[in-house]
């Protein structure tokens, strides 16, 4: 089997199993407790907190472990913007194409405490620009919510330029970085917020973190003992932290050699799916877009056949973000990218893992690809 949804979640990395390991069987202490066993898995929760604030050029306070990234997003969407609420601002910015938990946050928001949210457009490849977050911005907005790179297309948004223009209007801005975290960096974003998630680093599932700065009121969700300096109530998942701290150190250290490989099958394999395939067409950004994201429409042919018929040939792919996944509707990304919502049910996205195909796979995926499509569009 050739396993291609990365994007979804990647197996636990070896490293990251040994690193966290421990904290599972000997160090197993609540972090709470003032006795040995738990100051020692206290010790060990505020040095996995320092090494991911160092990562992330954040504060070691800043941040909040979560229960994985769509909790942190939760956290950084609904904490913000209700602790402003106080202070008139009833205003949240994001954009169509978020993911779900940003999106449902702010209907949340929307229709139990009458905020006004504004969802700014993007273009045909999914990029937002620093105007069009210009003018959706004003004078009562309390937080903009946007995407590093999405999900499910993989463009990357120019979060500086996207910061610089939040920040002349006195709106701190948070940027889920749940995807990008394995691939590009994260300190100098400019970000007042930042999301990410274990699972698509190589941690198990449920671990995340939400670094704030300190300056932003943050009201918390979850109440109780107040771990989490208040803000994220419950006992911690010491293991977990160990792990995502790991995991984020690695993808740091190995960035430049892995980005460079991935990049090059998936640049071989979009070249020969769109040889290959007279009806594929890429979505997202061609050149600004993730190393390891390659999503196509196969007009006039059903996606979930595609993913049905390339599974019984060995190869694991998706139709898109994993949390919609079972959904007959068309992808909410693409339709805001203007795509026609019967081409939309067409795409699958193949996302790779940070060990690169070997030799001519690419081009055997692609020819992979194009018989599968074949089959089903005569089928």
């Amino acid at each position: 089997m050739l396993y291609l949804d990365h994007a979804a979640t990647t197996p636990v990395r070896a490293e990251v199993w040994e690193a966290m390991r421990p904290y599972l069987f000997d160090v197993f202490g609540n972090p709470s407790s003032h006795h040995e066993v738990g100051e020692a898995a206290a010790s060990a929760l505020e040095d996995a907190r320092s090494r991911v604030a160092a990562v992330l050029g954040m504060r070691a306070g800043d941040v909040v472990f979560t229960g994985g990234g769509t909790e942190a997003n939760n956290l950084a969407v609904k904490g913000i913007v209700l602790a402003r609420l106080h202070d008139g601002r009833r205003h949240l910015v994001v954009s169509p194409i978020e993911h779900e938990s940003i999106l449902e946050s702010a209907e949340y928001l929307e229709r139990f405490h009458g905020v006004r949210v504004t969802r700014i457009a993007v273009d045909t490849v999914g990029r937002i620009t620093p105007d069009a977050l210009q003018a959706a911005m004003s004078d009562d907005t309390a937080l903009v919510a946007l995407g590093h790179a999405n999900n499910e297309i993989g463009t990357i948004q120019d979060v500086p330029a996207l910061a610089a223009v939040a920040h002349r209007a006195g709106v701190p801005l948070h940027v889920d970085a749940v995807q990008s975290a394995s691939w590009l960096p994260l300190s100098g974003l400019g970000a007042d917020a930042v999301a990410i998630a274990g699972h698509k680093l190589g941690t198990p599932k449920g671990i995340g973190a939400l670094a704030v700065r300190g300056r932003i009121p943050l009201e918390p969700l979850l109440h109780g003992g107040g771990q989490e300096r208040g803000r994220r109530s419950g006992t911690e998942n010491v293991a977990g932290a160990v792990a995502l701290a790991t995991a984020l150190e690695l993808a740091e250290a190995e960035r430049g050699v892995v980005n460079a490989g991935v990049s090059a099958v998936s640049s071989d394999f979009i070249r020969e799916v769109l040889r290959a395939v007279p009806q594929a067409a890429l979505t997202g950004d061609p050149a600004s877009r993730l190393p390891a994201t390659a999503s196509f429409t196969f007009a006039g042919v059903s996606g979930e056949a595609v993913l049905l018929e390339l599974e019984r040939r060995g190869v694991v792919s998706s139709s898109g973000s994993a949390c919609a996944a079972g959904s007959d509707d068309p992808s909410h990304v693409l339709l805001a990218c203007g795509v026609d919502p019967a081409v939309a049910q067409t795409s699958v996205r193949f996302s790779f893992g940070r060990v690169p195909l070997p030799g001519n796979a690419a081009t055997e995926l692609a020819a992979l690809v194009a018989e599968s499509v074949r089959a089903v569009a005569g089928s």
